[in-house]
């Protein structure tokens, strides 16, 4: 018998009456150093439970390999600080998570395949979904509650009645957990749309709702399609997240707590969206695709009452006085901001160029013909780089097309000189070039922007799209390298010397050192710095942009030490100075009105 059962109108957990009071909190969007504290911080607000989802691509990387349970993915860790910290926990494997996480977390492996029918019973995804529960499963299963652990209750699929209406799909997934040995309370989460409770739904498996607002409205609708039992918000959205080049949103923290108080006094049961956001570092971040791509920043703080970096906000001090009207709230006081490094600038006095060193990162693979997708080279995340020449008798002034646009931003170069920038958001596929001489060298830097995490889609393939022609005439034989430019080894192959003037408008890495006395939280800020990714002592800090919202990048304490620490920025457009600056305040940009 699973430990949290229902009744007609809530939950018994041991068979006592229990309310959940849940924050989301995604373990790998926070340094592992941190997840005590931040755990602790949730109890404060008076949470009884966390949730979290698990994202597929980043635990098993490679179809064949295994899985990867290690630092930001330490999942059996971080479940035995929630249960030492006394909180429940719910647990959201997906498959698919959304959580504007590249591509929604499934992996790209899988997603290459353009035949194959995401979320659905197609063979091919249930059968890999079905390896992964073989790997992902027995290291969990110690901390069921079934075992004594914390975790009550486990998803089935995420939102799906958004997606799709495969209800044998969904059955397959609760198959799937129920014989894996998951004895606890499984359940499904869509929106509080009729339509999509009913498509997203399973006969005798309790239905949650997602909603921000409109509580007594979206409250009924759940009934509506579920007569009986607990009503649980699993996703009651107090915040937003944002997208390059808008405005920061925000939500008032006076208006998010009457609905959380509304919600609460209805009776219902509550998980938090987002308890505490925390940072899509490294190549995380995912995109949307209404009308146009729209690629997600680096920071996931969500306007939470917990900030990026720990803190509590205004919504931290309202939630809590909201929830003591309803629940018991530890007599601890709230806990107070986090230390911060005092501002200390950093002299980038070294640098490489990117372009001239891609041998030494990767070795390339021969096209004959066209180009090379990302995807096709089994690159998840980072950069591909293209290189050929254009067989010209003479120099001449023409149009580089590339059919099929690019994904997901290309910066384009003949003999070495930057001459264009193309954007797939801008729907751009044509750049009018001078080629300088017969048999010039064109290379074509793309970066993956992050994969759609939500819609269809998803699995959008990244890097060069199609053929590429100059004035009509297709261009063959490309050395394709794949970039991933994550991890610190990247770091280790790069040749820094002395800067000079010519790696200041060209791709380039640029290192700094600086002295810390006492680590602490600490933001980089990147004032006359274009574009590009940040790291320090080799910890991927995320991607950087001018174009805002977001001006700094949070910087844990974790990842600093004593004495010398290192940056490394790789920038890909120019830079106008060599100096960045760690500041004690966070810019996440001017905020929406």
């Amino acid at each position: 018998m699973p430990a949290l059962t229902t009744t007609s109108d809530g939950f018994l957990l041991h068979g006592e009456p229990f309310r959940i009071i849940s924050g989301a909190m995604h373990y790998f969007r926070i340094h592992p150093d941190l997840w005590a504290d931040r755990l602790r911080k949730a109890r404060l607000m008076g949470l009884n439970t966390v949730e979290t989802y698990l994202p597929w691509n980043l635990h098993q990387p490679d179809p064949d390999g295994p899985l990867d349970l290690d630092g930001l993915l330490d999942l059996p860790r971080y479940l035995s600080l929630a249960r030492a910290e006394g909180l429940q926990v719910l647990l959201r494997p997906g498959p698919y998570i959304c959580a504007e996480w590249d591509g929604g977390g499934l992996p790209s492996w899988l997603t290459a395949d353009p035949d194959i029918r995401l979320r659905s019973s197609d063979p091919r995804f249930t059968d890999a979904l079905d390896r992964y529960l073989d790997l992902l499963l027995p290291p969990l299963l110690p901390h069921m509650a079934a075992a004594g652990g914390p975790v009550i209750a486990v998803q089935v699929e995420n939102e799906y009645g958004a997606y799709g209406d495969d209800t044998a799909y969904l059955k397959h997934v609760h198959e799937a957990l129920r014989s894996r040995g998951v004895e606890e309370l499984l359940f499904t989460c869509d929106q509080a749309d009729p339509a999509h409770l009913a498509a997203g739904g399973l006969p005798g498996t309790l239905a949650t709702a997602t909603f921000g607002s409109r509580v007594e409205q979206s409250l009924a609708r759940l009934r509506d399609h579920q007569g009986e039992g607990p009503l649980m918000c699993a996703e009651f959205w107090i915040g937003w997240f944002d997208h390059w080049g808008e405005p920061h949103h925000t939500r008032d923290g006076t208006d998010a707590a009457a609905d959380l108080d509304r919600l609460l006094a209805a009776g219902a049961s509550v998980n938090i969206y987002m308890f505490h956001g925390g940072t899509n570092f490294g190549l995380t971040n995912g995109a949307n695709h209404d009308h146009a791509y729209a690629p997600l920043v680096t920071s996931y703080d969500y306007d939470a009452p917990l900030t990026e970096c720990g803190d509590p906000g205004p919504k931290y001090h309202a939630f809590r006085e909201v929830i003591a009207r309803h629940a018991a709230v530890p007599r601890e006081p709230a806990p107070a901001p986090a230390p911060k490094l005092a501002p200390t600038p950093v002299e980038l006095s070294r640098s490489a160029p990117l372009l001239p060193h891609v041998g030494a990162l990767c070795e390339p693979v021969r096209s004959a013909a066209d180009p090379v997708t990302a995807d096709d080279l089994g690159l998840r995340a980072g950069h591909v780089l293209y290189r050929t020449t254009v067989p010209v008798a003479a120099a001449r002034t023409g149009l580089l097309h590339f059919a099929g646009g690019v994904g997901d931003r290309a910066q384009v170069f003949l003999d070495g000189a930057p001459v264009g920038v193309l954007e797939r958001e801008r729907h751009e596929e044509v750049l009018p070039v001078h080629v300088p001489r017969p048999g010039a060298v064109l290379e074509v830097l793309v970066e993956n922007m992050g994969r759609v995490n939500y819609g269809p889609r998803i699995g959008t393939p990244k890097g060069l799209l199609g053929p590429v022609s100059f004035d009509g005439t297709a261009l063959h034989g490309w050395d394709c390298h794949p970039l991933p430019l994550d991890g610190p080894e990247v770091l280790d192959a790069v040749p820094f010397t002395a800067s000079d003037a010519d790696t200041a408008a060209v791709p380039a890495f640029h290192h700094g050192t600086f002295d810390v006395d006492v680590p602490a939280d600490a933001f980089l800020s990147l004032p006359g710095w274009t574009k590009g990714q940040a790291w320090i002592n080799g910890f991927h800090l995320g991607r950087y942009w001018n174009r805002g919202p977001q001006h700094t990048l949070y910087v844990p304490a974790p990842v600093l030490r004593p004495g010398a620490n290192e940056l490394v920025l790789l920038e890909l457009q120019a830079v106008t100075g060599t100096r960045a600056l760690l500041t004690d305040t966070p810019d996440l940009g001017p905020e929406n009105s």
